[in-house]
């Protein structure tokens, strides 16, 4: 990219997951191909880097799941956990183009594991990939690369210039170079969405974004969802949707991944600052509920709530990279965490009281119920009554916004005026607000990147010619 100008068939903008199965598939079908990137190599991937597995459709048991996973349930649990709030459509398109991304993603380089074990109970329904999801995004540049995909580092598009309703030359700073203008016969724009731009969070959460920690990548910004609405593109998703879970509130502004999420929360009770319970800790599964809590955090006072167990609890989940605050007691536990200690005790006591007798079952709806408790504790309720006692303080973690563009099966970007832009494709969490109106379901967001990103790669290279 010495030129001041430069050309290529397809421009894909972004160098995450979704970028990459774009431009691997646009690159197979013929095109040149140029990934943009906005950070530097070594933190290439975006939010990609930090996951770990990815949900797919499958038949049966393999060396890497436990058991059949299909259409219609799989459907079902996302229909559960975004009440409906989906476009089944494209939800539909994902599950059944999901079917092939385990033999698709091996071709790329990306290697498996066998599952592992802990609280979000994904053995049969998810691919663990062997070394996580740097290893993943390390395999697609591996692969970019034999193919001759040509990758541009510290290179942030700040301009789409448009004629007669199609992208004509995206204008990019950084990498050493103040403006320097790419033309391109098709686009796909793969950046993400807009958590780590805490002022626009702002605009719709006020104040409380703040206290807010970005799970993922800094340079998810969003500026190219905003040049796609201003330049037509039709909105989709709740502007304060997001994937949000419960954080170590001790975890860092930016980029704490993963290893920084607690899975606690189901084996003993959630307080605010102001010691009350405010949700019920055992609705369901976790992999179906982890990712309300970061909205629930976010609605209670100072946007802090701490995660309260007993010895009994501590082997059940994988922990946090920092240690829980440990005590004796729990008014100790309490003083330890800032809490009022009396408030404490009788939170505890409370619930120990109302929890009723049942057959614990970590990996299943058991029948470990309160009784008289508001708001109730459905399953995985047992006394907190064995020392030591532990404490998480718990922080809302965005991994990404819904706030997204519109598309439709090719994933061609759709205007405000409902018809398809010409040369304008969009994948992963840029437009990730089509099927995820609200909740989450783990590993689906790789999921809808990568099969977006496959369709987009295909369709751009095809708009250009091949």
């Amino acid at each position: 990219m010495a030129d001041q100008r430069y050309s290529c068939d397809v421009l894909v903008i972004g160098g995450g997951n979704a970028g990459l199965c774009a431009a691997i598939s646009a690159r197979r079908a013929g095109a040149r191909v140029l990934v943009l990137e906005s950070a530097i190599k070594d933190f290439r991937g975006g939010n990609s880097r930090h996951t770990r597995d990815i949900r797919y459709m499958h038949r049966g048991a393999t060396d890497y799941v436990t058991g059949p996973y299909g259409e219609d349930e799989f459907w079902e649990d996302l229909r559960q956990v975004t009440g409906g709030e989906t476009n089944e459509r494209l939800a539909r398109l994902v599950i059944r183009e999901s079917e092939t991304l385990g033999d698709w993603m091996a071709d790329s380089g990306v290697r498996w594991q066998k599952p592992l074990r802990g609280t979000l109970h994904l053995t049969r329904t998810n691919l663990f990939m062997l070394g996580g999801g740097k290893a993943m995004v390390n395999a697609y540049y591996d692969t970019a690369s034999k193919l001759g995909i040509e990758i541009a580092y510290e290179a942030e598009v700040c301009e789409l210039r448009m004629r007669d309703g199609e992208v004509r030359s995206a204008v990019v700073t950084g990498n050493g170079a103040t403006h320097e203008e790419i033309n391109a016969k098709a686009i796909v724009v793969a950046a993400g969405g807009f958590e780590a731009n805490i002022p626009w969070l702002k605009e719709y959460w006020g104040d409380a974004a703040d206290n807010f920690i970005i799970r993922g990548t800094k340079h998810n910004q969003g500026r190219l969802l905003k040049e796609l609405l201003k330049h037509g593109a039709k909105p989709v998703g709740d502007p304060r949707g997001c994937h949000a879970v419960a954080l170590d509130a001790r975890a860092p502004k930016f980029d704490g991944g993963i290893v920084t999420r607690l899975d606690s929360v189901p084996f003993g009770i959630v307080v605010n600052k102001e010691v009350r319970r405010f949700y019920d800790e055992g609705e369901d599964f976790w992999p179906k509920r982890y990712a309300i809590w970061g909205k629930l955090i976010a609605a209670q006072p100072d946007q802090i709530a701490y995660s309260i167990i007993d010895a009994t609890a501590l082997p059940l989940f994988l922990p946090s990279v920092f240690p829980p605050v440990q005590a004796a007691s729990i008014p100790e536990l309490a003083s330890a965490l800032g809490l009022d200690s009396s408030a404490l005790a009788t939170a505890v006591n409370n619930f120990n009281r109302a929890v009723r007798p049942g057959t614990f079952d970590p990996g299943g709806l058991d029948n470990c119920r309160t009784e008289g408790l508001d708001p109730p504790k459905s399953h995985w309720a047992r006394p907190i009554d064995t020392p030591p006692y532990y404490g998480y303080p718990l922080r809302p973690g965005i991994t990404f916004t819904y706030l997204g563009v519109t598309v439709n099966e090719q994933a061609r970007v759709i205007t405000q005026d409902e018809r398809p832009a010409n040369n304008i494709f969009a994948a992963g969490e840029v437009m990730a607000g089509n099927i995820l109106g609200k909740g989450y379901l783990a590993g689906f967001g790789l999921t809808i990147g990568s099969v977006f990103g496959r369709i987009a790669g295909r369709e751009a290279a095809r708009h250009a010619g091949f």
